[in-house]
């Protein structure tokens, strides 16, 4: 396995920090990942050790206010930075490879960006996969506080508002152990206006998501506390794509590609992906 890294510049010159893991042979296509809030690119090693052997390339950049990339931490002015970030980034991962498909894999908050991205830019894209995407806020987000996030994103936008139940990430100890320990995680407040972004962001989603047609294969945890197993089932109903897989994984987290049994979820994207070559 050859591992890469690098910057590039996102929207206002931002610095976007990624990473690419390329098989020994030529790839047969490619795989670009979303992280969820908070996290990194660089969680995603269940990811890489399962396809990268099987001959994919795994390609995943840090959002702004991420890992290593630039930007005050789990903050941004607009949720379309985002896109624009990872438009640039795909830009250069289709330079790399010109000739192969490139699926995109959203997760949690990643998963908004996909779907997001995915409206803007379908027909660049081989398939989407969605795990545990952000569509139906967690029970531990209240109408409330989404009210409150929405007028502090105005006055007071970078004021912390909302912190992760990390003993719902995962039923693997280690998982969760490894998410305490690691550097590059943020575990403090979300900012208002990354939450209020979020939120409007999703409130989009029901008047676009029937123009989604791209093939789509989307997984969601059954116990799930952070994002609610309804918004996948809800997206699976909506999209207007002839080809479309839902998954519930019964007794999951909401972290499923590092929850215990993953490698029943890792398998069933291998099988997904197979039928698009």
């Amino acid at each position: 396995m050859k591992h890469q890294q690098g910057h590039l510049k996102g929207l206002k010159d931002f610095d976007i920090y990624y990473q690419g893991w390329l098989p020994e042979g030529e790839p047969q296509a490619v795989l670009l990942v979303a992280h969820g809030m908070g996290e990194h690119s660089g969680r995603y090693g269940n990811v890489v050790n399962h396809f990268v052997p099987q001959g994919y390339a795994v390609y995943a950049p840090d959002h702004r206010g991420h890992g290593k990339s630039e930007g005050q931490r789990v903050y941004v002015e607009r949720f379309g930075h985002f896109l624009d970030d990872l438009k640039t980034f795909f830009d250069m991962v289709r330079g790399w490879h010109p000739d192969l498909k490139i699926f995109l894999i959203g997760h949690s908050m990643g998963g908004a960006i996909s779907i997001a991205y995915a409206l803007r830019h379908q027909d660049e894209l081989e398939g989407l996969i969605l795990s545990g995407a952000a569509i139906k806020p967690g029970e531990d987000i209240s109408p409330i506080l989404i009210f409150i996030g929405k007028i502090l994103s105005v006055i007071l936008p970078k004021m912390g508002l909302a912190t992760l139940d990390i003993s719902t990430l995962s039923r693997d100890p280690e998982t969760v152990a490894a998410y305490n320990d690691d550097p590059l995680v943020y575990q403090g407040k979300m900012t208002a206006r990354l939450g209020a972004e979020i939120i409007a962001t999703l409130e989009s989603f029901p008047k676009q998501a029937s123009q989604l047609r791209l093939p789509t294969l989307i997984m969601h945890g059954g116990a799930d506390k952070m994002s609610d197993p309804q918004g996948s089932q809800w997206l699976y109903e909506t999209v207007s794509s002839a080809v479309k897989t839902l998954k519930i994984y019964e007794g999951y987290y909401h972290e499923i590609f590092n929850d215990l049994g993953r490698e029943q979820v890792l398998a069933d994207v291998q099988a997904w992906l197979a039928t698009r070559k």
